[in-house]
């Protein structure tokens, strides 16, 4: 991982807060390291500047806890939430039109709420490359 760290990955506020376990299992692991290798360290190349994440694993807990969906990739490891370092509307849709141009083999692309942010994901040799737009 060049430019993500494992930590940085499984950071939560929200975990913190409320005293949440949220240590992935070697498969997550696994899976957060594919993600990196195979998605966010090329679009940090591609983008030239840093990307935030600002959710990427979560413990099936950590998941209720911030009202994720109940089948979420996050909970295996598979996706994450970018935005942006600005983190305007513009440069999150700046950065999910480049994601999506790229060619880069991801699972799900997903514009949450006119770019507050971007979920991205991964799975190991099953992608299907779906772009969704999610409005309030």
């Amino acid at each position: 991982m060049k430019y993500f760290t494992m930590q940085e990955l499984t950071a939560s506020a929200t975990a913190r807060r409320k005293g949440i376990d949220n240590t992935p299992d070697a498969q997550a692991k696994a899976n957060l390291t594919a993600l990196v290798a195979n998605v966010l360290d090329p679009l940090r190349e591609k983008w030239g500047a840093p990307i935030v994440v600002t959710s990427g694993f979560r413990s099936v807990k950590l998941n209720r806890a911030v009202g994720g969906a109940a089948r979420s990739q996050h909970c295996k490891g598979q996706a994450a939430d970018i935005r942006s370092v600005s983190d305007t509307k513009k440069d999150n849709k700046r950065l999910f039109e480049l994601v999506k141009a790229s060619g880069l083999p991801f699972d799900q692309l997903i514009d949450e709420y006119d770019y507050d942010w971007v979920h991205v994901s991964f799975r190991i040799g099953a992608n299907r490359r779906e772009v969704l737009h999610v409005t309030r």
